[in-house]
């Protein structure tokens, strides 16, 4: 039998879909609204049908084309959550709040077996909470909903503090019962910052051919942890850009480019210790034995083209590169993402955890073969 199929809603650049690979389902389908963010998502799934789409105007008849009969498994995605982020305006008029709705509103369209929904914490907020409720409100009595829950990334082995509310459903006719108490995890060793990212090079000169994503060599002279070496491994079986995998093979990362800091900048950023923030720019500082605050994602161009405020370096006077961002979210080093930072970190900042997102799906996973064990003899 075939692997379990997902439809990826909102999908930006594939952290959440990545983890379903990485747990053994197959992303059918991948939808978004932003070409840039998802231009990544086609280099690096190219089994995919990854397309362009507003997923609010999309309805019972596009999705009858789109999937032509076939059954869907499970439905995943991040809606956009701006407009119940706790640092932006949280716009009780922001158009973005809507499509939470249309999210749950596909749901029932596809009628899968089970659904995962992310957001920000600050969607259970007095404010927004009601919201949250009236959309689950209106997903079909078939599935069984649970409460929704609030995860830390870091609990689940990725460097970083991200926290986020998850909301799961299924079917209990066609899955196993999954209860709250199974979501985190509890034997997950600690990662810090050291173990994500010191064997990665030191950034290298910005170049803007379109052919070069700022490919470096790892350093030498550091001692893999078990992280890094998970981070190195080599794409799955027809994942992956065909360049960046040719590339891990030599030693070489995508990613690298530099950021160029006046004197003054980097002196300032010099001084800044480690577990400190710049007083200008609002940058921490991290530590090797810490862990990366949330990394945020700017503003694509149509809200102006904001970079988001990105950590520096623990030990070099400079912002982190896109390749250390990746590793301290949970992203493997064969991932590609843009010829540019500011895309490149919009996609990593707006990026479920893929190792987050992988342990979510396989407990999911785990539910669904228990109820259909036929599906567990793969091809």
């Amino acid at each position: 039998m075939a692997n379990y199929k997902i439809v990826d809603l909102f999908s930006g650049c594939g952290g959440f879909g990545l983890g379903a690979k990485l747990a053994g389902f197959d992303v059918e389908i991948a939808i978004d609204i932003d070409p840039d963010l998802q231009s990544a998502y086609q280099r690096n799934f190219p089994k995919t049908k990854v397309l362009p789409g507003d997923l609010s105007t999309m309805n019972e008849d596009s999705w009858r084309l789109l999937l032509s009969g076939q059954a869907i498994d499970g439905v995943i995605g991040g809606p956009p959550c701006q407009g119940y982020s706790r640092i932006g305006k949280n716009d009780p008029q922001d158009p973005r709040r809507s499509l939470l709705g249309h999210f749950f509103r596909t749901v029932n369209i596809i009628r899968p077996k089970f659904f995962i929904m992310e957001n920000v914490e600050g969607l259970l907020d007095e404010g927004n909470r009601p919201e949250l409720d009236n959309a689950i409100a209106t997903i079909n009595p078939i599935y069984t909903v649970l409460e929704p829950i609030i995860i830390d990334a870091h609990a689940f082995g990725v460097p970083t503090k991200r926290k986020r509310v998850v909301v799961i459903g299924y079917n209990p006719a066609e899955i196993a019962e999954i209860n709250l108490q199974e979501i985190i995890p509890t034997d997950i060793p600690e990662v810090n910052v050291k173990d994500a990212i010191s064997d990665i090079s030191s950034p290298v000169k910005q170049d803007k051919s379109k052919e070069n994503f700022g490919w470096a060599k790892y350093r030498t002279n550091s001692q893999l942890s078990p992280y890094a070496i998970m981070m190195r491994a080599k794409a799955p079986e027809g994942f992956g850009y065909l360049p960046a995998i040719e590339k891990l093979a030599n030693g070489e990362t995508s990613g690298n480019f530099d950021t160029i800091h006046t004197k003054l900048v980097s002196d300032r950023y010099a001084a800044t210790l480690p577990g400190e923030v710049d007083e200008v720019s609002r940058s921490k500082r991290l530590a090797w034995d810490g862990v990366c605050p949330t990394l945020r994602a700017g503003t694509g161009s149509d809200k102006g083209s904001y970079q988001a405020v990105r950590p520096l370096h623990p030990t070099e006077a400079r912002v982190i590169t896109v390749r250390e961002a990746a590793r301290l979210q949970g992203f493997p080093d064969w991932f590609c993402f843009h010829q540019t930072k500011w895309h490149s970190f919009r996609m990593i900042g707006n990026s479920v955890s893929p190792l987050v997102a992988k342990s979510l799906l396989s407990l999911v996973k785990l539910k669904l073969d228990a109820a259909n064990p036929i599906q567990r003899v793969q091809p």
